[in-house]
């Protein structure tokens, strides 16, 4: 299918039809119901073809049949399990897009947007799509990307760039590292302090920053209409100099912490016998879930290498009791299955190196796993030696590193229907800029985007190699920085 070859994830049924292709013009029009929900997704769809056709896309409310429309059809119909479900039909003279959900109508709009390519150029200039029949729905629930903006700090304009990435290949969770030893990302109404004092610091001593409630609101929203959840991570009970710095109450010593804009890990902690403590995790665990509606707080939980497993379990067992208290379900990193968790709690697996007993023992007791293995998913590791950016303690990943693995066989003795899905992880010790950022997780993104969406069955590293090398052309127009790896044959242009 040579029409369609460039569609990441790879859509479950793919049927080229035999027809012409869909060509955008000046008369191209959105076609939706008029009810709120259709009228804002008709919104974004027209700014996403207006931005590539070059010329504004009109909405339109009844459709009755013209030729040159892209008709959005909300069909509520099926089961939950169906909520991202979609049905894309293209030809010559009308695309329809089907799904019982919002959520569907979102990604038939992203596969739409990487089927449509530039021809001609200047005032001849337009968008084509070539006509097709696809049925998709994705494997996993959670396909997602964590972003670390602790060490370094990317604010609200950048996230948004982000989020229109994850949308593109139908990511739909943007996780937020928003506080460590370097810095404290999210202001707290009840603890203001945090972003006063630990807001400015980053590592290497370079700017700092954070968002404010209201900008961190607007992110929500935004990722929000175009089918991404915020998840904000609040790393406890180490992982906690920005927080020792700002409240010296929160130190043994009861002083405050120095800014520390190293890298290591593992010095830091709270100290569950302290009063202010349980005050703390409380307060921030409660602001936090006020201003996320999402069902999630991911509790951190991490290389805390000074503590003993009672206190341990004290602290986390503090903090995820706040987040149940706010009506979210609680996410950490694998290390929190040693503490005793309710059903339905998420373990975030990274560290391939640790004994998975815990978080067996977890999945039997209930819970679910999110898988983010550090050989395969952390795309802060270096793509080879000669790699300027990253780290190197989990390996290097090159795109096929990224691509060929199977999240349902990962972890011996965890049932393939205990995995909620897969998400990729991105550190920024190194990384300071957009264009840092975005080198290190094109091309990469799009393989774990792959993983997490496809079916097994529909995956194959020769295929996924030929369709990611048309997504080069694609990056550049979007103005992305990317890294163009040797196990691909890019292709300079789609025009």
């Amino acid at each position: 299918m040579p029409e369609v070859i460039g569609v990441i994830p790879r859509p479950h049924v793919c049927e080229p039809l035999d027809e012409a292709p869909f060509q955008v013009t000046s008369s191209t029009a959105i076609v939706v119901r008029p009810t709120p929900e259709e009228i804002a997704l008709a919104v974004v769809a027209a700014d996403l073809l207006s931005s590539g056709a070059g010329s504004p896309v009109e909405i339109r409310y009844v459709d009755d049949g013209t030729a040159g429309v892209i008709a959005l059809r909300l069909s509520p119909d099926g089961s939950p399990a169906d909520d991202e479900r979609y049905m894309l039909t293209v030809t010559a003279t009308r695309i329809v897009i089907d799904a019982p959900r919002r959520t569907g109508l979102v990604h038939g709009l992203a596969t739409l947007r990487q089927l449509l390519r530039p021809v001609g150029a200047g005032a001849d200039r337009r968008l084509v799509a070539p006509a097709v029949h696809i049925e998709d729905e994705p494997r996993y629930r959670w396909r997602g990307l964590s972003v670390d903006v602790a060490r370094h700090f990317f604010g609200l304009a950048e996230l948004k760039v982000l989020v229109t990435l994850l949308t593109r290949y139908k990511l739909n969770v943007l996780h937020l590292h928003l506080t460590d030893d370097q810095g404290w990302r999210l202001q707290v109404p009840s603890r203001p302090l945090l972003t006063e004092l630990s807001g400015a610091s980053a590592v290497g001593g370079d700017p700092g920053g954070f968002l404010r409630t209201a900008e961190y609101v607007e992110l929500v929203a935004y990722a929000a209409a175009r089918g991404v959840t915020v998840v904000p991570e609040i790393d406890i009970p180490g992982h906690v100099n920005a927080a020792l710095h700002a409240y010296g109450e929160l130190s043994p010593s009861g002083q405050p912490t120095d800014v520390y804009t190293g890298i290591d890990v593992g010095f830091s902690r709270l100290s569950a016998d302290l009063p202010a403590t349980e005050a703390f995790l409380r307060d921030v665990f409660t602001d936090v879930a006020a201003l996320t509606p999402g069902a999630y707080v991911h509790i951190g939980g991490d290389e805390v290498t000074q503590m003993s497993a009672e206190e341990y379990a004290r602290l986390v067992g503090i903090a995820a009791d706040s987040v149940h208290a706010a009506g979210r379900r609680v996410v950490g990193w694998q290390e929190i299955a040693s503490v005793p968790l309710s059903p339905g709690s998420v373990v975030q697996v990274w560290d391939h190196r640790l004994d998975p007993t815990d978080v067996i023992a977890a999945v039997r007791a209930g819970a679910r796993v999110l898988l983010s293995p550090g050989p395969h998913a952390y795309l802060d590791m270096k793509y080879d030696a000669s790699t300027a950016l990253g780290l190197e303690w989990a390996g290097h990943i090159e795109l096929r590193d990224a691509y060929e693995w199977e999240p349902s066989t990962f972890l011996t003795g965890v049932p393939a229907g205990a995995i909620e899905g897969v998400e990729a992880a991105v550190w920024t010790e190194t990384i300071r800029s957009l264009d840092e950022l975005t080198t290190m997780l094109l091309p990469r993104l799009a393989a774990l985007a792959e993983v997490a969406w496809s079916a097994p069955e529909d995956r194959d590293w020769a295929d996924f190699r030929a369709r990611v090398a048309q997504h080069g052309a694609v990056w550049d127009r979007a103005g992305f920085a990317w890294y163009a790896s040797p196990q691909v044959d890019w292709v300079p242009s789609l025009a």
